[in-house]
């Protein structure tokens, strides 16, 4: 299988120690998407860029919902290292199942929600390039199948898009929402100074009457 197949060439890079060594830290800050927990934290704890921080934890969240606890227990895929006899994985072995990759799912939410929520490509870039590295250390480890980090990669991009999208919505709404009640105390505020000016207009008209 072309599966198996470039995995295996993929395989054949490992044996460096540094390079062993650099594969096994990028997994490991994707474990449980801590890398992206860390940086939506800090994009939540500043005002200007809280915004963007709400979109990255709820595409975070999405990716949990579809992938860890939806795609991966419907799919049931096991792990390459259970299959193929001469894999070995650089890392403690994962309990739990292989499809989708959810490393590279919750690395790709959390890059795309970045992306699109504003911040500009300083914050854009970094982040999409160490999306692709972690998701390819999880082929590097030998952790999953291309297919798994492929499918992660896919489901992280639609994450990203949905938790911006609903976040987007949200904000139109409430500026609407602001925006008509602003327009209403305007009217109201209106309509007291034309009362005002009516009855000022026809105080005037009184006196004039009596001087008369």
């Amino acid at each position: 299988m072309m599966d198996e197949s470039l995995l295996h060439a993929i395989q054949q890079l490992t044996g460096v120690p540094w390079l062993d060594n650099f594969m096994i830290a990028l997994s490991w800050l994707g474990d449980n998407g801590l890398v992206w927990c860390v940086m939506a934290a800090i994009l939540l704890a500043r005002p200007k860029t809280r915004y963007s921080g709400l979109i990255c934890a709820a595409a975070l969240l999405l990716s949990l919902l579809f992938c860890n606890v939806g795609l991966k227990n419907l799919v049931a895929r096991p792990r390459p290292y259970e299959v193929l006899p001469w894999l070995q994985p650089l890392i403690s072995l994962p309990r739990d199942l292989s499809f989708p990759s959810g490393h590279a799912s919750s690395s790709f939410a959390a890059a795309t929600a970045v992306a699109l929520s504003g911040l500009g490509k300083k914050w854009a870039v970094p982040a999409f390039v160490l999306a692709i590295l972690i998701s390819f250390s999880r082929l590097y480890v030998g952790a999953h199948y291309p297919t798994d980090v492929l499918g992660g990669v896919i489901l992280g991009l639609c994450c990203g898009h949905i938790a911006w999208a609903t976040g987007l919505r949200y904000r139109i709404r409430r500026r609407y929402s602001t925006g008509r009640r602003t327009g209403r105390r305007i009217h109201k505020h209106m309509n007291k100074s034309i009362d005002t000016n009516q009855e000022a207009w026809y105080n005037i008209e009184l006196v004039e009457k009596k001087e008369d």
